[in-house]
């Protein structure tokens, strides 16, 4: 069970490309291992480099996502206890697949997979797709490492508060924030998601890839919070390398299509995430 769900993703990504016309190319394939390989690092380091170039819209967009964890953390314990509460109503395979494949290991199982795929057909679209993923899940997997070890915040699991920090402990109950199953896992789906023009097929794939880290909150590994900047995490991360990757390759396959507005909904006894397409 756990290998079809490690492969499903895998599988999903590459038929995408199944009735794509494969170019006719003299370059080898070492060449464009090369190429990819080098826009594979320099799409990492583009992403950690666009605070430096924010504007108001994106400062607004940044305040806006701090305003909304802000929200959530005062909702923390109540919001985290009744999902964990939940946690024995969740059929089992599901749950077995949202701790699989936020594996960092699985997860990098899936992205290679696609790339070495694109390499090997010489597919330039299904390439493209594969450095996305891999260049998306390195820097935000790295951010998320250097936030956990820096904040410090004691897991659920622990038996402290929300409110509780030790940064720079090596005790994995002090590696809460943000939730490194949601960032590997949504990273894959938001990108592999672009593929799709259907709100309806994006909405499965992002219910897919929010799954691993909901399982962690249930599981009590995590808060409401750190899943949910992790979500965020990844979105930002996807969108900047796929802006960086648009000046790399001549297949744009997601043109016209990377306007996506979230928003915040607050109200009396309701709080959600809208998502307009």
């Amino acid at each position: 069970m756990r290998t079809l769900f490690s492969t499903f993703m895998l599988i999903a990504s590459v038929s995408l490309f199944s009735q794509d016309t494969i170019k006719n190319t003299a370059e080898t394939r070492w060449t464009m291992f090369k190429y990819d390989f080098g826009n594979i690092f320099k799409g990492v380091g583009y992403s950690y480099s666009r605070p430096l170039h924010w504007k108001g819209k994106q400062w607004k967009t940044f305040g806006g996502v701090a305003a909304g964890t802000g929200l959530l953390y005062l909702l923390d314990d109540d919001s985290s206890r009744f999902i964990s509460n939940q946690r024995e109503s969740i059929p089992r395979f599901i749950r077995d697949y949202g701790e699989f494949y936020g594996n960092p290991g699985n997860n990098y199982l899936v992205t290679s997979g696609v790339y070495l795929t694109g390499l090997f057909t010489k597919n330039e679209k299904l390439r493209r797709t594969g450095v996305l993923l891999v260049s998306s899940a390195t820097a935000a997997g790295l951010l998320q490492q250097i936030l956990k070890s820096s904040v410090g915040r004691a897991r659920p699991v622990s038996g402290k508060t929300k409110d509780t920090f030790k940064p720079f402990s090596d005790n994995r109950n002090f590696h809460s924030f943000p939730s490194g199953h949601t960032i590997m896992a949504f990273t894959n789906a938001y990108a592999i998601a672009k593929q799709f023009k259907s709100p309806w097929i994006k909405s499965g794939i992002y219910l897919a890839g929010l799954i691993p880290g909901a399982s962690r909150v249930w599981d009590r590994q995590h808060w409401v919070t750190d899943f949910a900047l992790g979500v965020a995490i990844s979105i930002f991360t996807v969108e900047s390398i796929d802006r960086y990757l648009d000046h790399k390759y001549d297949e744009k396959y997601n043109k016209g299509s990377k306007n996506l507005s979230w928003h915040l909904n607050f109200g009396p006894g309701q709080m959600g995430v809208a998502i307009h397409f």
